[in-house]
């Protein structure tokens, strides 16, 4: 057989992501066909899509993965381990705020909030992708700061929850419930807002590195 052109074949399912994005976003995960997909993508054939994907799932796994920022730091988990708390939380939250400045990511969360709320087994597949792991990684990285006595003990489950939830509700009242300063208010004044409070309450004392910054 003819070797695999592999830039060919990243392209093509690539295409094949952004068109299932398309699908998934406006008939959710159960309704969305093969058939659907494919014309979204512009292929020539359904059965095609299991040349990339092995099933519907994994198809839909795969677009979760590279159409949601906040995943990427999955990718850099050991790289911010050993960052200051300043600098890390700035990682998390500015990986996780810009969804809002990328379209396809913000039809990805969407999608994810109306397919969990309805369907157990979608909530189950999109928590093991994402939240599943977000959430660990950073409550990972704030046990460390504990234990390293840069940040108060504190439960670290609690202690991720309070800096990922006002993050939540940014995304929430401007793509969702919009509030009078939703145009106005941008993600990163509320990523510097929301680590400055939050290491008000965490740090042992302020480093240099970690000083709080101006807040307007």
């Amino acid at each position: 057989m003819p070797q695999r052109d592999e830039q060919e074949y990243e392209s093509r399912r690539q295409q094949i992501i952004d068109g299932a994005l398309e699908v998934f976003s406006s008939k959710g995960f159960e309704k969305a066909t093969n058939k659907d997909i494919a014309e979204a993508a512009q292929i020539g054939s359904p059965g095609l899509i299991y040349h990339y994907f092995s099933d519907k799932a994994d198809l839909f796994r795969h677009v979760v993965e590279q159409r949601a920022p906040a995943l990427m730091m999955l990718l850099h988990s050991d790289e911010v381990m050993d960052m200051p708390p300043r600098e890390a939380l700035t990682r998390f939250g500015a990986a996780f705020v810009n969804t809002i400045e990328n379209r396809s990511a913000m039809k990805m969360v969407k999608l994810m909030f109306g397919e969990a709320s309805r369907r157990p087994m979608v909530a189950e597949m999109i928590n093991a992708i994402g939240p599943g792991r977000i959430f660990p990684l950073l409550a990972r990285y704030l046990t460390r700061q504990m234990e390293a006595g840069v940040m108060r003990r504190m439960d670290p489950g609690a202690a991720t929850r309070c800096f990922i939830g006002p993050l939540v509700i940014f995304l929430i009242t401007r793509e969702i419930f919009p509030q009078a300063d939703s145009g106005t208010l941008s993600a990163e004044t509320m990523v510097a807002t929301a680590i400055d409070v939050f290491l008000d309450g965490m740090l042992v004392s302020n480093t240099a590195g970690d000083l709080p910054s101006s807040r307007t």
